[in-house]
């Protein structure tokens, strides 16, 4: 049988990014949309001589939410579980506590066959020396400041706070993060975010901003307004089914793949360099005290950052 370009992305996620051993058992989990992806991460995984179970589950509602709870004690007791679903499962207990076990945990959030062909061709080894540059620079610093031409200017602190680099490569016993890969993020501590930020590259759940952006006002560490036409009502919509702490300002990242591209795709969306994204919602998987059923992503592009007033990124450029 030919191998196509998708079980070439499948086998490198099995081999390059999870190093999968030959006594390690796997599971994937699918839903009825991401069937064809966890089907060829499954059926290479048997080709390539590894013990693998697929199990597939109905697609979630939000991003955040939790998987059923027979799906959630299998995660326990697997070695490497890869998660292609639409909806994400990375801010979930189920994930956190299979990661708490030990075990190596790839999520696939939203992901489409295109992401994944291209997105996993990308150099890892490239993506994680960045990401992990970045990680050791930002644990120096306390304050954050983010401006664009459009309007953005947010600042919060990020004193003492844990710096992860999400560097496509898990290795060690209980490392996770999304495939395709490739940012360092963290959660800004709670209450202290003010200002306004712009999204205008893509928002999770709503996918690329094309002609209105979002405008959202921040006030000690919550989103208070959110406008831009339809998409701001749908937006706004996602947040109040979960209530006032779905509005946290859970998460600021830096995107660190140069082969990603903004296409509407959150998982690859806020992976692009020379971009960041501020995330509202659910921040314990990052050491945050906000533990809600939703996570939400909004992607910046072009923004300048400056770390304790010294600039870090200059419109979209990395000065390292």
């Amino acid at each position: 049988m030919k191998k196509t370009k998708l079980d070439s992305a499948s086998e490198i996620a099995i081999k390059t990014c999870m190093g999968v051993k030959r006594n390690e058992n796997i599971l994937v989990i699918s839903d009825e949309f991401k069937r064809e992806i966890g089907y060829s991460l499954h059926k290479n995984a048997l080709r390539m001589g590894f013990k693998s179970l697929y199990v597939e589950m109905k697609s979630g509602k939000v991003d955040g939410e939790e998987p059923p709870k027979e799906i959630a004690e299998l995660m326990k007791k697997f070695d490497v579980i890869f998660c292609p679903t639409n909806k994400s499962l990375t801010h979930t207990d189920a994930r956190r506590d299979a990661s708490a076990l030990g075990a190596r945990i790839a999520t696939f959030p939203g992901i489409t066959k295109e992401v994944m062909i291209r997105g996993m061709n990308a150099d890892y080894k490239k993506i994680s020396k960045l990401s992990l540059k970045l990680k050791e620079i930002l644990e120096k610093g306390s304050k954050i400041r983010i401006t664009t031409v459009l309007g953005t200017d947010l600042s919060f602190s990020i004193k003492g706070r844990n710096v992860l680099a999400s560097k496509g490569l898990f290795h060690k016993k209980g490392e996770s993060g999304n495939l395709p890969t490739g940012e360092t993020f963290l959660a800004p501590l709670e209450g202290t975010a003010n200002g306004v930020f712009i999204v205008d590259g893509s928002m999770a759940g709503l996918g690329l901003i094309k002609n209105t952006n979002l405008k959202i006002k921040v006030k000690n560490g919550y989103a208070v307004k959110i406008t831009g036409g339809h998409l701001a009502k749908k937006l706004n919509k996602m947040l109040d089914l979960v209530g006032k702490n779905a509005r946290n300002i859970a998460e600021f990242g830096i995107g660190t793949n140069d082969s990603a591209k903004l296409s509407g795709v959150l998982l690859e969306d806020e992976k692009v360099l020379g971009t960041v994204h501020i995330a509202l919602g659910n921040n314990t998987s990052m050491g945050g005290k906000v533990n809600i059923p939703i996570h939400l992503d909004g992607v910046i592009k072009k923004p300048t950052v400056y770390l304790d007033e010294k600039i870090l990124m200059d419109k979209g450029k990395l000065l390292l």
